[in-house]
């Protein structure tokens, strides 16, 4: 057991780690290095996700992981089980453990029944890399079957570093791209694969297989691994209630080009057998929206405002529209220039457009 003295140097080494790391892949790579050396574990994941839909945009995951990784996706998607991400960002619960959330009968759950004790896993560890109201990703740490289960100082520890973990996931994910950054049409337009039901590849057109070897070089994995973003949007889309339309989305921050909008919609062959659409388009500016009013800090007012502003409101429809004085619109347009960096609506605009493609919503 580490004492609080090697806690305190290792969080240092991990805020340092922030600071000059400028790729997302390695600085989660090294983060697991540094966590092992205070919170012993035998395996680990590092997941980027979307904000907005809580689904994942990319992960780090250690290859006895990445053995169960399917299977641990249809228990999160499609079982109740406890400590689930989403449960646990709803809760603001940002760190749990199964001994802990089961009172010691780990056997209550089933992600330990079905897949970690096949495995050979014994204790998992999950924490929510949430900031302010927006969770930016999850860490999942395991130990296996023969160690001892994760104790309260180690997940105090944990939960100590989410403020800086989080912080840099955060600026990863809104990194925005450079005014000259664009697809090229031709070669990354829309994409449409098609997957069964197990999420093996049954067909895709040219741009489709362009995007998913992108989305592969921007985890690392080999050509055979499906992208984890993939996963998680067909998974959803599988255990989608039935009465609903079956759809599930992402937008992922890719290491050139603008964002990229993956969507999953669930499908019924004319042999009744289920299979799921994937589509791959650049994120459109609704899309985008809520990540440049992250990436500036709107408030959600300012970001109302935005809103009318894109759809070409005047100061006057702005104030009735949202029932506030056309003073107080006026000084949320002086708060979101100064935060964007503008002077005016229309440099306001022009910015949006040149940068972000976006004209309309």
């Amino acid at each position: 057991m580490n004492t609080n003295k090697q806690f305190i140097q290792i969080k240092k080494q991990i805020n340092k780690l922030g600071m000059v790391t400028d790729s997302s892949h390695n600085y989660r790579t090294s983060l697991l290095s540094l966590l092992r050396e205070a919170v012993p574990f035998d395996a680990a994941c590092c997941t980027h996700v979307d904000p907005q839909t809580l689904l994942s945009t990319g992960a780090v995951t250690e290859d006895n992981v990445e053995r169960i990784h399917p299977y641990l996706f249809q228990i999160e998607y499609g079982e109740d089980d406890v400590n689930s991400y989403e449960q646990m960002v709803h809760d603001k619960r940002l760190v749990a453990t199964i001994y802990e959330a089961t009172e010691q009968q780990p056997e209550r759950s089933a992600r330990y029944r079905k897949v970690l004790t096949p495995a050979g896993f014994g204790d998992e560890l999950r924490a929510v890399l949430i900031l302010g109201e927006s969770c930016w990703g999850y860490l999942t740490l395991y130990r296996n079957a023969d160690q001892s289960e994760f104790l309260q100082e180690e997940c105090d520890w944990i939960t100590s570093l989410i403020p800086l973990i989080a912080a840099r996931m955060r600026a990863f994910s809104l990194e925005l791209p450079e005014r000259e950054e664009t697809w090229d049409d031709d070669l990354y337009g829309s994409g449409i694969a098609v997957l069964s039901d197990h999420l093996a590849l049954l067909s895709s057109n040219p741009a489709a297989d362009r995007w998913l070897e992108k989305l592969r070089s921007l985890e690392m994995i080999d050509a055979h691994v499906l992208p984890r973003p993939i996963r998680a949007v067909s998974t959803q889309a599988f255990n989608s209630p039935s009465e609903s339309a079956g759809i599930a989305k992402v937008c992922i921050r890719m290491n050139e080009g603008p964002y990229l909008l993956v969507r999953a919609s669930r499908l019924r062959s004319s042999d009744s057998q289920i299979q799921v659409a994937i589509s791959f388009e650049p994120a459109r500016p609704a899309d985008m929206l809520p990540i440049i009013a992250e990436a500036y800090g709107l408030t959600e007012r300012e970001q109302q405002i935005l809103h009318g502003v894109i759809r070409g409101l005047s100061t006057k429809e702005l104030a009735s529209s949202l029932h506030i004085s056309a003073y107080t619109v006026q000084d949320h347009l002086k708060s979101i220039f100064s935060k964007s960096g503008v002077s005016s609506r229309r440099e306001l605009i022009w910015y949006l457009h040149s940068r972000y493609n976006i004209i309309e919503i």
